[in-house]
């Protein structure tokens, strides 16, 4: 495995060390990392998927929109903010490993480098009670 930039090195410590949900990915989409309170979301822990591509982990949680529709990966939060370079704020819903839709809140961002070049994203998220 390549070594990652420095700042998505600590961008994941410091995940490690919060009580909120965050999932991390690289500048192609791909599954870095998230940490213990997403996994509790999620229903299974990082150790057992470890990288994933966009392609799989944007289908693996089935996100649904308000409606039920599908949306599809290149529509995700998260793949939104890397691609366009900006922050994104949104409600969907989301298929945890034990079967449960959960409606969840999510922020992503893109992480930008000192460089200027982006270096992936983050999201964000909490579930909603309704």
């Amino acid at each position: 495995m390549a070594q990652k930039p420095i700042e998505v090195i600590l961008t994941r410590h410091l995940a490690s060390y919060l009580a909120v949900p965050i999932f991390i990915v690289g500048p192609d989409g791909a599954l870095i990392f998230f940490n213990e309170p997403a996994e509790r979301l999620l229903g299974m822990r990082f150790e057992e998927t470890g990288e994933m591509p966009v392609e799989e982990w944007a289908t693996t949680f089935a996100p649904i929109d308000d409606d039920g529709k599908p949306i599809p990966p290149e529509r995700v939060p998260l793949v939104v903010a890397i691609a366009e370079r900006r922050s994104v704020h949104d409600t969907i819903r989301i298929r945890s490993m034990d079967g449960v839709v959960k409606r969840i809140s999510v922020t992503a961002f893109p992480l930008v480098g000192q460089s200027r070049a982006v270096l992936g994203g983050i999201a964000i998220f909490w579930e909603l009670r309704s």
